[in-house]
């Protein structure tokens, strides 16, 4: 009996190791400044239109050959401060299948409407491993949801790419990256300087491009942050009111009872 239960803590034990290195093959991502998380617990955040602008241009001219935005619409986008006319025009630079076949047997097609979803650069998922190595591509439209620090994650993995330290073997479609579990990303390095032009005179690096990216991410996410945040206020200001009036009440009661 002893010598089974030795055993059993042996085991716990190892895999206790085994736990805390995998744990700490995983690097934290520094904390970065993001104008949707300002004030006391981010009640004050707000998203940035002229940022979230040119991250829809990072993701259409860099991220969009590999990545799909399958939660969001091209109506969306109003959001981000385009009006009707540019909406249509974003929307018609796109192609969709009606999902049917014409008369010589071929997918009907037509333009991009505002009510359509952004189109995926792969008709499905295994051509999309095909052209990737055997990797899958993430799709965006969540990921700063589904990773831990979301932002400051998506951030630091896209300037996070490094020459491997010594004694580290990579394959020909590997690259070495700070913050991706395990350091070993299939992805290479999707941006750098110079890449993306941008029209208001924004620095063109890669700093600026995987910030302008997350926070146009961020907002596909979540894109009634700022909806929510406005309604949460309201409220607590509302009962900071009715405390006010309710405590007023209670005074004037107890004092005629006296």
């Amino acid at each position: 009996m002893f010598i089974r239960l030795l055993t059993l803590s042996f085991l716990f034990l190892s895999l206790s190791v085994q736990n805390g290195h995998a744990a700490g093959d995983q690097v934290k991502p520094p904390s970065q400044a993001w104008s949707f998380y300002n004030g006391p617990a981010g009640m004050f955040g707000y998203y940035d239109q002229a940022s979230m602008q040119r991250g829809l241009k990072v993701y259409r001219e860099v991220c969009a050959a590999c990545h799909g935005l399958k939660r969001v619409y091209f109506r969306n986008l109003e959001a981000l401060g385009y009006n009707e006319a540019q909406i249509k025009n974003i929307a018609a630079e796109y192609t969709i299948t009606k999902g049917k076949l014409n008369e010589e047997g071929e997918w009907e097609e037509r333009p991009g409407e505002p009510k359509d979803k952004f189109v995926s650069p792969f008709a499905n998922d295994q051509q999309a491993k095909y052209a990737n190595g055997g990797a899958m591509p993430p799709d965006l439209s969540l990921i700063t949801k589904a990773r831990a620090n979301g932002p400051d994650y998506v951030y630091a993995l896209l300037t996070g790419y490094k020459q491997p330290p010594a004694g580290e073997i990579l394959s020909d479609t590997q690259y070495w990256n700070t913050y991706f579990p395990g350091h070993k990303l299939s992805m290479a390095p999707p941006l750098s300087d110079g890449q993306v032009g941008y029209e208001d005179g924004s620095p063109e690096t890669l700093d600026q491009y995987a910030r302008d990216v997350t926070h146009f991410l961020t907002w596909a996410a979540d894109p009634y942050m700022e909806e929510r945040k406005k309604t949460g206020l309201k409220v607590i200001l509302f009962l900071i009111v009715f405390a006010g009036v309710m405590y007023s009440v209670k005074k004037k009661i107890w004092k005629s009872a006296h």
